[in-house]
């Protein structure tokens, strides 16, 4: 997969957007972020294009670094709710596709309980 594919793929789904936000931080400044309704799912250096950081429950998590090397902790983020997989390695890009649409959707059903959770208070 390379980074067009896997932009193409993220902005196929429901009111995602895309920011570059870490512009002024040295080292952090080619960071592509794609969002839900403003909360991210998947983030992605277009510069080295050698990995992603995707959300997942502890359980997949746990069995996808059981599957493939290429899954590994996030180094600034917490491991029990994301994961950072290196591209192009020993996973195929429809496993990842279903990944990244699992990290999607988590961050999407969140955001329906906090909205739901707010009309009826």
């Amino acid at each position: 997969m390379n980074i067009e594919e896997l932009r193409d793929y993220c902005l196929s789904m429901a009111d995602v957007t895309e920011k570059m936000p870490f512009t002024r931080f040295h080292g952090a400044n080619s960071i592509l972020v794609f969002y839900v309704h403003g909360k991210t799912f998947c983030y992605v250096d277009i510069d080295k294009f050698d990995s992603c950081l995707i959300k997942g429950n502890p359980e997949t998590i746990s069995q996808m670094k059981e599957r493939f090397a290429c899954v590994q902790n996030p180094q600034h983020f917490q491991a029990r709710h994301w994961m950072q997989i290196r591209l192009n390695e020993d996973m195929d890009d429809g496993t990842l596709k279903e990944l990244i649409r699992t990290s999607y959707e988590i961050v999407y059903s969140e955001l329906q309980k906090k909205r739901k959770q707010e009309l009826l208070s």
